[in-house]
């Protein structure tokens, strides 16, 4: 059910594109409609600063939290009318926005606005989120749903984080509508003590496909989805043993020779994540972060 892979914070190669909130004539990026076909652009170095902290990214023009999720048009389709498919992508992007938005999740507490949406006769589901926040493995990571700080040793930059994504939806088995949720999201970061001025960035890609069900094929709850599927990369996020949080390294001590993946341009969001991930995990190497 799970693919994962953790992409080192080595071998970066930052960009010269400034945050554009006051940054010249850059100007923010439409919502992502449909898939890329090419990565952002090449850029020069440049750090992040505590005022600036997408300064030298491609996240610099991307939108600011569940803004730059896109979400399509909503059709009848399946057992649903196009209202409730409304209805459904509305609640998707919420459990998107709860899973990797919410300041309290960013900050350690647990989503539990996020899991309300899932349903809860998914056994399965709710034996990996018992296990998962109780004792976290490689295989029962919340991590791997969920984006989460630990609060002793990282601490975010400002309010904004940078997301570009889209929300797609089809009929899926016994007339239920799946919908599909592909965003990359960027945190800014800094050491958890006081006066910690070094940013680094935290870049999440994610896929999560649910499954809006009939209730009278599947035993499920009212405004609740089954999760089908999810996958994850995570640059600069932890290549180290699992705490059930992502990790960034602010030393930049790892080497190319702990990468044991592929190199990944985590901006890059033309390569679908049945290419970008791997099934057994490991960690590769980011072009840039």
């Amino acid at each position: 059910m799970v693919a994962a892979v953790a992409v080192l914070a080595a071998s970066l190669t930052p960009g010269l594109l400034t945050d554009w909130f006051g940054a010249g004539d850059l100007k923010p990026l439409a919502v992502e409609s449909e898939h890329p076909d090419q990565a952002p652009p090449p850029e020069t170095p440049r750090r992040p600063t505590l005022d600036e902290p997408f300064r030298g990214s491609p996240a610099a023009r991307w939108a600011d939290g569940a803004a730059g999720i896109g979400v399509p048009r909503p059709k009848a389709t399946g057992w649903m009318s196009s209202d409730q498919v409304g209805h459904a992508l509305e609640r998707t992007r919420d459990f998107l926005s709860w899973s990797n938005l919410d300041r309290q999740v960013l900050e350690g507490k647990h989503p539990t606005r996020a899991i309300s949406l899932i349903n809860p006769h998914q056994q399965d589901v709710q034996a990996f989120l018992g296990s998962a926040f109780r004792k976290p493995d490689r295989e029962s990571d919340p991590v791997l749903l969920f984006s989460r700080f630990d609060p002793s040793t990282a601490r975010l930059v400002g309010d904004t984080v940078k997301t570009r994504g889209r929300l797609s939806f089809a009929e899926g088995p016994q007339g239920s509508v799946r919908v599909t949720g592909d965003v990359t999201y960027v945190y800014p970061v800094v050491r958890a003590q006081a006066g910690s001025k070094d940013v680094v960035r935290t870049i999440v890609r994610r896929e999560v496909v649910v499954s809006w069900d009939d209730p009278a094929k599947i035993v499920t709850e009212p405004g609740t989805f089954s999760l089908v599927s999810y996958k994850v990369d995570m640059t600069n996020g932890g290549c180290g043993p699992v705490t059930g949080y992502l990790t960034p390294d602010f030393d930049r001590s790892r080497t190319d020779a702990e990468a044991n993946g592929s190199v990944v341009d985590p901006y890059d969001r033309s390569t679908s994540m049945a290419e970008r991930t791997e099934p057994d995990g490991g960690c590769g190497t980011a072009t840039r972060s």
